[in-house]
């Protein structure tokens, strides 16, 4: 299966970049040097004033077929298509069509005005080279389905060493709209100055720009007299959307219509309601994933105590934990629901008949995702219910049964990762700096209300950095109550200080929105305009990202949240 997406990194995707470069050479070789700068590029993608922007097609898992090199230039709002190509040997299925309709696709959604891009001339007096001509030719012919021509006219391809220069294209992405004499000259200018700095001279420069006299710009007719010349739509079919949401229907199993339970199903109805609007996402629901999962995280006889007690209860009474013994394990409890404190920290997370099966597919939902990050998405959205931070190797609480996050990060890891888990929710992860405390390869991060007044109390403090292998793999940001937002998002850029040290591969965000103002368990003053500067910047890492769905019992602030904080991290890749 064809698949075109976007590579915003190529320190995260070595093997991708290194694949391109190879065609590259290959197709480009009397400019072969040019590839050896394609990771500058992507990594610093202002260098030259422009955005560089690298499109993949793939085959299979981590094949790539062609490529498409994109040049964003901010002042015009357009493109420049820089380079194109397909990897040798690669005949058949549309290949060509795929990537430039992929390249339309991505000008479109940036919302540029306009995708140019050089072609060189198919006219004999230009190109004496028989079979250089013919291929020329195929390739305007390709460029004319789409209703794209040369610019006619102009100085722009008077040549400037040996050799026919080439001619400019225009496509009016699906607008209908001509090329204006004024946006042609800027266009000119930049592509010629950014784009061939060391050979353009200003001289140069300044007689093609004054040579775009016509208004509008004049279009080169049709070489085919049936060819449709109208303005040809962009169609949405070939580039992969960098974000996914994940979620499970599944997830309403687990209704608790207790009075003051506020994890609840309207959740996630409003979160996914609130995302629609954005069409940004790509939705899809989890696959199933096995039992085993849970234990890489989770004891035996923690997953098997869940699973019994859940499967055991009567649908119409959940069971609240009131005794916590000392947990010894010689001494277990025998009447496993009515001692249910034994693997539980609190007395207001209950167990029903559905508590297991609804977990279950919380789990299968972050894993999903994950998948979808280790497949090159540059963000996957799990939303997780119930959510999962509060859950310990061997304890559930704070309305979590298995910890979600700490699962697909372990997953990630067991699959070559190099993984850092951001917790963002007002409450301390316990759970999650459980599971990894005395381990190195996964770097925790928590910023949460602090524990002498914030729930799970018991953890938390600044001190705990990790045991063993994992000391000073786990860092804590704990913060008064009433935290303004100037104060969380100063406190965030000292986690990211932390985390980017640690140079991970992959990045796990536990996402609880009771860090805003209003939420009923929290104590924090974070505005919807605070979560979009969140979403932004975690974005501005440039690090593929699992979000998983953790806490937020406002719905009003579930709603507008959820939208400002994806709403910023999709602003961060234009």
């Amino acid at each position: 299966m064809l698949k075109i997406r976007r590579i915003f990194s190529a320190g995260h995707e070595e093997t991708i970049v290194r694949q391109v470069q190879d065609i590259f050479r290959h197709r480009f070789s009397d400019v072969a040097a040019y590839a050896d700068g394609i990771p500058t590029m992507l990594e610093d993608p202002y260098t030259s004033g422009y955005r560089s922007v690298l499109l993949v097609a793939e085959r299979g898992l981590d094949k790539v077929v062609g490529f498409s090199l994109i040049l964003y230039l901010p002042e015009i709002r357009s493109c420049l298509l820089d380079f194109i190509a397909v990897a040798p040997g690669v005949k058949g299925g549309g290949m060509g069509s795929a990537l430039y309709e992929g390249t339309r696709e991505f000008a479109h959604s940036v919302k540029a005005r306009a995708l140019y891009l050089e072609a060189l001339p198919d006219d004999p007096e230009l190109e004496p080279d028989p079979e250089l001509l013919k291929e020329n030719r195929l390739r305007l012919q390709f460029y004319e389905r789409y209703g794209v021509r040369p610019v006619v006219g102009t100085a722009f391809e008077t040549p400037i060493g040996d050799g026919p220069a080439p001619y400019l294209l225009y496509d009016d992405l699906g607008s209908g709209k001509s090329l204006s004499r004024k946006h042609a000259r800027k266009a000119v200018q930049l592509i010629l100055e950014r784009k061939y700095p060391n050979v353009a001279s200003p001289q140069y420069i300044k007689e093609v720009v004054d040579s775009f006299r016509d208004d509008p710009v004049r279009i080169r007719e049709p070489k085919r007299p049936k060819q449709n010349i109208a303005s040809i739509p962009v169609e949405k079919r070939r580039l992969a959307s960098p974000f996914i949401v994940v979620f499970s229907e599944n997830h309403v199993l687990h209704h608790v219509n207790d009075r003051g339970y506020v994890e609840r199903p309207a959740r996630v109805r409003v979160i996914m309601e609130s995302l629609n609007p954005l069409q940004i996402f790509e939705k899809r629901g989890p696959k199933h994933f096995g039992e085993s999962v849970l234990r890489t995280v989770h004891s035996r006889d923690f997953v098997s105590y869940l699973k019994l007690v859940c499967k055991g209860l009567s649908a119409k009474r959940p069971v609240y934990p009131y005794v916590f013994p000392i947990r010894r394990p010689e001494r277990q409890p025998k009447d496993k629901a009515l001692r249910a404190g034994y693997y539980c920290m609190d007395t207001f997370t209950p167990l029903s008949k559905n508590s297991y099966e609804a977990a279950r597919a919380a789990v299968d939902v972050a894993l999903t995702a994950a998948e979808e990050v280790l497949h090159g998405r540059i963000l996957a959205y799990a939303v997780c219910r119930p959510p999962g931070h509060h859950a310990e190797r061997r304890i559930y609480g704070g309305f979590c049964y298995f910890n979600n996050a700490a699962i697909a990060a372990d997953y990630i890891v067991r699959r070559g990762g190099r993984v850092a888990i951001l917790d963002v929710d007002f409450h301390h992860f316990n759970g999650t700096q459980d599971i990894f405390y005395n381990r190195s390869d996964v770097f925790t991060i928590s910023i949460h209300g602090h524990p002498s007044y914030a729930y799970p109390y018991f953890s938390g403090f600044a001190d705990e950095r990790g045991v063993g292998e994992g000391k000073g793999f786990n860092r804590n940001f704990p913060l008064p109550d009433g935290c303004s937002e100037e104060k969380y998002l100063e406190t965030m850029e000292r986690a990211f200080v932390a985390l980017t040290k640690f140079k991970p591969n992959f990045l796990v965000v536990s996402l609880g929105f009771d860090t805003m103002k209003g939420d009923p368990t929290g104590g924090f003053l974070v505005t919807p305009r605070g979560m979009g500067k969140i979403g932004r910047r975690l974005m501005e890492l440039r690090v593929p990202t699992l979000v998983v769905q953790e806490g937020g019992y406002s719905l009003t602030n579930l709603r507008l949240g959820a939208r400002a904080f994806f709403q910023g991290a999709a602003t961060a890749l234009k």
